[in-house]
């Protein structure tokens, strides 16, 4: 690439506006692509694996078993937004919220505005990092009561897992100091949840839909 257009791609990128929430609201409702807004700017999600993607709907699909069971009027979905902070939204992998909560604005963008009782973040070799870290904070920030970290190739930092390093599920609970208290799941281990006190699902049988 000529030096000038180099100039100039770093020029665009370091002018690029920033948007607020609405904006990004309305520019997700004009594209197919998916994208996050972090402090205002756009970051484009990479395209899933297959892996990911069953276990993304097998978590799903096991939520939404659990709530028909309880005759309950929440709902398990993936692919919806959840707002974190004045300028922030994330993508989690599935989300456990009110349909209460959304009945109103069924035509308007799978955004949710209020904290959703439980959100999964399945993680990625691009996604590691942010998943332990940033996205962590602002949903603790939030206040969602309860955040699973689906790491099923073990790509966290060992000081997330543990060493050597496993596949595991990390649940983070909200504690009523407001800060997350977290526990791991690996192989065998039976998941306790908070939301879900009665579900009975393994590590394993998650991981397992990934192979």
């Amino acid at each position: 690439m000529p030096c000038t257009n180099k100039v100039n791609a770093v020029t665009q990128a370091a002018f690029r506006p920033r948007l607020s929430f609405e904006e990004y609201v309305d520019f997700c409702a004009q594209t197919h692509e998916r994208y996050e807004l972090v402090h205002g700017e756009l970051k484009e999600m990479t395209p899933a694996t297959w892996q990911h993607i069953l276990m993304a709907q097998f978590l799903e699909q096991s939520f939404n078993s659990e709530i028909k069971r309880l005759q309950s009027t929440w709902i398990a979905i993936r692919e919806s937004g959840q707002r974190t902070e004045q300028d922030s939204s994330r993508l989690p992998d599935v989300s456990v919220i009110s349909f209460e909560e959304i009945a109103k604005f069924l035509k308007q963008t799978a955004i949710l505005d209020v904290p959703a009782f439980l959100v999964v973040e399945i993680v990625s070799p691009s996604s590691a990092v942010e998943d332990y870290g940033a996205k962590l904070g602002e949903y603790q920030t939030i206040k969602v009561p309860e955040c699973w970290i689906v790491d099923y190739e073990a790509l966290g930092a060992a000081k997330h897992l543990g060493f050597p390093k496993m596949p595991t599920i990390t649940v983070n609970q909200l504690a009523e100091n407001g800060i997350y208290e977290s526990q791991q799941f690996r192989g065998s281990d039976r998941i306790l949840s908070k939301t879900f006190p009665e579900l009975q699902l393994t590590a394993a049988e998650i991981f397992r839909m990934g192979r």
